[in-house]
């Protein structure tokens, strides 16, 4: 099922697109301004994103620059603002797509399904490097110089979210949404307690899995 974050500071439209997306078959993330839409695309799986831009606050341009440092999910404008100064702005701040208002509901929901097509069409590596660590997602395996290190499911999906964003923080709350699959969040301790076993099993020194104070985990290492 595919996450979808709508955000509008008009509520009208932030129900009329959800409400037609969840006929559709999709789980709708709604949001009514930029910081709380930033606060979702920080902490929740989102697959893809429809963003206003004229917003108070956080507006959409800048929205959308700081959600392309933390995810690569298509980006849908809707706007009023509907010059083609305005479109080539849009796009070029990071947007895959622009739908001028006022829109077809029907022409919406083709985009983000031709979208979410694409997506789904790329072919993810199935292996990962990191220095000495080889991933392995079909086998769910790490190895190690060769070694074989036992790892539990989870121990291997946190692994894997973290290499496939290496350099990146990521939050506890990401890492569980990522891992765990659940938009409401249980105990977040539990990512900290995996990521302790995965450090006990693969980097006692702590060179490789890194805590960054007061925001999350990155991996640091050369890889591919």
């Amino acid at each position: 099922m595919a996450f979808v974050l709508v955000v509008d500071d008009d509520k009208d439209i932030v129900t009329m697109v959800a409400d037609t997306l969840e006929e559709e078959g999709y789980q709708v993330i709604r949001a009514y301004d930029g910081l709380q839409a930033l606060q979702y695309a920080r902490t929740r799986k989102v697959d893809l994103y429809i963003l206003d831009i004229m917003m108070p606050g956080l507006d959409g341009l800048a929205l959308c620059h700081q959600i392309r440092e933390i995810s690569s999910s298509p980006i849908i404008f809707l706007s009023a603002k509907s010059r083609n100064s305005d479109v080539v702005r849009g796009l070029k701040t990071g947007a895959d797509d622009y739908l001028r208002k006022p829109f077809s509901l029907e022409e919406l929901i083709a985009r983000v399904d031709a979208h979410l097509r694409r997506e789904s069409r790329r072919i993810p590596s199935t292996q990962l490097q990191v220095g000495s660590w080889l991933l392995d997602k079909e086998k769910l395996e790490v190895t190690v110089a060769g070694d074989l290190i036992e790892l539990s499911t989870k121990e291997f999906k946190i692994l894997w979210y973290l290499a496939e964003n290496r350099g990146r923080v990521l939050s506890r709350e990401q890492i569980y949404s990522a891992v765990w699959g659940e938009l409401s969040f249980g105990d977040l301790n539990t990512v900290t307690v995996h990521i302790r076993n995965l450090r006990a099993k693969l980097d006692p020194a702590g060179e490789i899995i890194k805590t960054v104070w007061g925001a999350g985990y990155k991996l640091a290492g050369e890889g591919r």
